[in-house]
């Protein structure tokens, strides 16, 4: 179950991150888990993440889930790996009807 906070999490806290990328509104998906949200969200909007999300260009943040444990935040991944996409694309729509990119609320 995801910790309770904000896109910003509790500075006390440590927290992993379950994000959702697109390539555009209703485009490629990638789902992936971090401890260095603002990081990794960078190399993958830069390209520096090899693989995938390189290829398909893959990086618009268009979901977020934050963790207090990164045990928890790893078996929501694989979780979410084996939904299948409309699941996907439901959970992202519930959230963020638009598929705006939520990379710009990271830096607010």
């Amino acid at each position: 179950m995801p910790a309770k906070a904000g896109i910003h999490g509790v500075s006390d806290q440590p927290f992993a991150w379950v994000y959702i990328l697109a390539s555009q509104k209703s485009g490629t998906l990638y789902v992936g888990v971090t401890t260095r949200l603002i990081e990794r969200i960078a190399e993958h909007r830069e390209g520096r993440a090899a693989g995938f999300t390189k290829r398909y260009k893959v990086d618009r943040l268009v979901h977020l889930e934050p963790f207090g444990d990164i045990n928890d935040a790893i078996a929501r991944e694989k979780g979410l790996k084996k939904w299948r996409r409309a699941w996907k694309v439901e959970l992202i729509e519930k959230g963020n009807p638009d598929w705006r990119d939520l990379w710009y609320d990271l830096n607010r």
